[in-house]
């Protein structure tokens, strides 16, 4: 795959060719956009974070006093980021996503939810007559494709699976409609949150050994999960049967707080989809908003039996 570095690029002829300035866009990233775009079905705009991605949906998109109906228990950076541009007019509003959103002008769903892991009612959201967006981060297109299923906008934190090494930071909106990407390209020259040709390498390689990292992650998770449904100091054990994304909870915050740091081999760590499996208590970040003894478990590529090991010893001594 090849890399080009550069930032700009010499005019042809006198005339600016496919590739001016970095800013606009690059050979390297013109090449991720159209694997990711293939893969989801659509066609891909990247972003320097998932973060910046979102905020460029709703800055290029909706205009202020306008409304985003967020599905309820997703991703809480979401609703951070919604909270700091209220102050420029943007409203949201919280709903279950397995039943019709309310009224709107941007319906936000998220597939699974992250860390309840809910999926939402597709075609419910498709009736809907506002434009709809999926956030598909922990699905990956190899288990939801969001355009397929009457969504105009697929987005992904690409930092997770679908980069896959826990080394590229950058975020992806997938349109179908040609206009739809045209205008966020239109932004994000306009604003900056360009991810650099490094980055977009990074993710061409993680795209090349999705299918194989993800098949053996889920495989992992499903035997996880089987076993932790079964371990007397598990209250809810929550799993969309795909992917590698689980929570689960224990009795409280202080049994989290023991589990988390009694793993050896699990990384207690923030984020997911990577090839190293990492453990977290979320009330840390989400407070309230999730069950004190709410752990997500994000599974790697580590043999699933020394998981298993780690993890069982841990939720012993937590009990």
């Amino acid at each position: 795959m090849p890399l080009d570095r550069s930032t700009a690029w010499p005019y042809e002829d006198g005339e600016p060719g496919a590739f001016v300035y970095s800013r606009y866009g690059g050979p390297t990233l013109a090449d991720a956009e159209a694997a990711l775009g293939a893969l989801d079905g659509g066609e891909a705009v990247l972003f320097a974070s998932g973060t910046a991605a979102s905020a460029a949906v709703v800055l290029a998109l909706l205009e202020p006093g306008q409304t985003v109906a967020l599905a309820e228990g997703a991703y809480y950076g979401t609703g951070v980021l919604f909270g700091e541009l209220a102050r420029w007019g943007l409203r949201h509003v919280e709903f279950d996503q397995t039943g019709p959103p309310p009224a709107a002008d941007l319906v936000w769903l998220e597939a699974p939810s992250n860390p309840f892991l809910t999926m939402p009612d597709f075609e419910a959201a498709a009736d809907h007559p506002a434009r709809v967006l999926c956030d598909s981060t922990a699905a990956t297109p190899l288990n939801v494709k969001p355009l397929e299923r009457g969504c105009e906008l697929a987005l992904h934190s690409a930092t997770k699976y679908l980069a896959g090494h826990d080394d590229a930071l950058v975020g992806a909106v997938v349109c179908g409609d040609p206009d739809t990407a045209a205008r966020l390209r239109e932004f994000r020259t306009r604003t900056g949150p360009v991810p650099g040709a490094d980055t977009a390498w990074l993710l061409l390689r993680g795209l090349q050994t999705l299918e194989v990292r993800l098949a053996r992650q889920t495989e992992s998770a499903r035997k996880l999960v089987d076993r932790l449904r079964s371990h007397a100091a598990i209250a809810t054990v929550r799993y969309p049967g795909f992917s590698a994304l689980l929570s689960f909870d224990v009795a409280d915050a202080d049994a989290a707080r023991r589990v988390e740091t009694g793993v050896s081999l699990i990384a207690n760590a923030t984020s997911l989809g990577g090839v190293t499996s990492r453990i977290e208590a979320r009330a840390r970040w989400e407070g309230d908003r999730v069950p004190p003894g709410l752990l997500r478990l994000s599974v790697g590529l580590e043999d699933v039996e020394a998981l298993w090991s780690d993890l069982e010893r841990a939720l012993d001594r937590a009990s």
